[in-house]
């Protein structure tokens, strides 16, 4: 028999769709000949369907003396196994398919599901497709007696069974169950992003990632938190943001056992035990441990400043910093303590509230055991045992290791006495010194201090009155 004309022979871009109608075609061309071999002459019982079936799967399994060198699968015939070689070497000489494929482009999809009105490209995927209303599930695996609606989605099935992974990348040694993920996998190697957006032309590897992203122009957010009602474009998205209501936090610090919501907070909180800042400013040399905050960052140099409240018109770098702000002028405090009534209009006071009533102290000191509820108050007690005094004053060359020292002493240069009582206008620089001074409007005088002969406003002068009776002289 001759050879079939290259404008018959069935061509399809899918290697494993391919290899399906290799089959169908091998099948359907051997069951004919042994229907001719059986051929009933006069007077002759004829043969049952399933005899002739098994006639024929008999035969096929003694003709499968052709086998393929990287997939073990037998074929037939010479002919048969020429074009299975194919999926393996990517040839495609056949362009008889050419109409069909231009679907694609065209987004032609002239078969339509009379159940639900999903329209398809091919008949025969809308043949699949109706079987999911008609609840036909013909094909069942023996493993697990899982029922598929196609043979060919069985046979994949199989494979987590067999651990069969016929598929190889070309690129490297990794290998896969369907070619679909291959294709996938590939892309990675080739940087091939086929699937573009209309919008604003940014590309995707894959089509879900480019449906995905479509919302962001569409405004799209099907996934609605039913606490809040805020929208999400994913549903992965939504599940994360529902963890801030439920309290899980399933991703553990191995090193404080802090836990958090998902593994990328993990990691952005496991710099704070390595102190690794791999980001470096190249302006001023500063280091982050997160690229995002570089950015943030930099933009204080190039005063880039592009969010603006049209309440105050004050300006922001960051979109966020700019919610977070106008939150001042609405009164929104969306975060509530789960132990008291009190709110906060942000999830990072919130958390450092709650610590109060906790009594956590996650961030721990590498110089010695003292820990601490906050990661700014590890950072200024460590600068104890480093000496580091990062902060300069404007005015003089002293240093101080926190910006509230240095707050405190500029007001000796100022002048400025922010701390006023409102009962005889008298005004002080630090607010510890407006409380020792509010002691004197007191009817009341209960904390006054006192040695048997003289009495004194506060524990400090205490101190140093007691040391006139003991003699201590520190100072020489």
């Amino acid at each position: 028999m001759s050879d079939p004309e290259p404008c018959r022979m069935k061509h399809t871009e899918d290697p494993e769709e391919q290899r399906d109608l290799i089959e169908e075609s091998e099948e359907s061309e051997e069951l004919s000949e042994v229907k001719e071999e059986h051929h009933v002459k006069p007077g002759e019982k004829p043969l049952s369907r399933s005899k002739t079936k098994g006639t024929f799967l008999k035969k096929r399994k003694d003709k499968k003396s052709t086998t393929c060198t990287q997939c073990g699968k037998g074929c037939t015939t010479k002919r048969n196994h020429e074009i299975h070689i194919r999926i393996h070497t990517g040839e495609k000489p056949y362009t008889s398919n050419l109409k069909r494929h231009l679907k694609v482009h065209t987004k032609e999809k002239p078969y339509s599901c009379s159940v639900c009105g999903m329209s398809f490209s091919l008949m025969r995927t809308l043949q699949t497709h109706q079987k999911i209303h008609t609840g036909v599930r013909e094909y069942m695996c023996f493993e697990c007696e899982k029922t598929f609606i196609t043979a060919s989605n069985l046979k994949q099935h199989q494979r987590i069974h067999t651990g069969e992974k016929p598929h190889k990348c070309s690129h490297c040694d990794k290998r896969f169950s369907r070619s679909t993920h291959l294709k996938t996998h590939e892309r990675i190697h080739t940087g091939e992003k086929p699937h573009t957006c209309d919008q604003c032309g940014k590309s995707f590897t894959h089509k879900r990632s480019l449906e995905i992203h479509v919302r962001v122009h569409t405004g799209e957010k099907p996934f609605t938190c039913d606490q809040y009602g805020k929208g999400f474009t994913t549903k992965q998205k939504h599940e994360l943001h529902m963890r801030i209501h439920t309290g899980e936090k399933p991703v553990t610090c191995d090193q404080c056992s802090k836990t958090f919501i998902c593994a990328s907070n993990l990691k952005r909180h496991l710099t704070v035990h390595t102190k690794e800042k791999p980001h470096s400013c190249s302006v001023c040399g500063k280091s982050f441990s997160l690229l995002q905050s570089l950015h943030k960052h930099q933009k204080t140099h190039t005063a880039v400043r592009e969010y603006m409240c049209f309440e105050c018109e004050k300006t922001f770098t960051t979109a966020t910093c700019l919610k977070l702000h106008e939150r001042i002028h609405t009164g929104e405090k969306p975060y509530k303590c789960s132990h008291c009534d009190k709110r906060f209009s942000q999830s990072e006071h919130l958390k450092s509230h709650e610590r109060i009533h906790t009594g956590e102290k996650p961030y721990k000191c590498s110089h010695c055991d003292k820990r601490f509820s906050q990661s700014e108050h590890l950072k200024s007690h460590e600068r104890i045992h480093t000496g580091e005094k990062p902060y300069k004053c404007s005015h003089c060359d002293k240093r101080f290791g926190c910006s509230s020292s240095l707050k405190k002493h500029e007001r000796i240069h100022t002048g400025e006495k922010p701390q006023t009582c409102d009962q005889c206008g008298k005004s002080f620089a630090i607010k510890s010194h407006l409380k020792i001074h509010m002691k004197i409007h007191a009817v009341e005088k209960p904390h006054h201090y006192s040695c048997k002969k003289k009495k004194v406003k506060c524990k400090s002068r205490l101190k140093n009155h007691m040391k006139i009776h003991s003699g201590e002289k520190p100072y020489t």
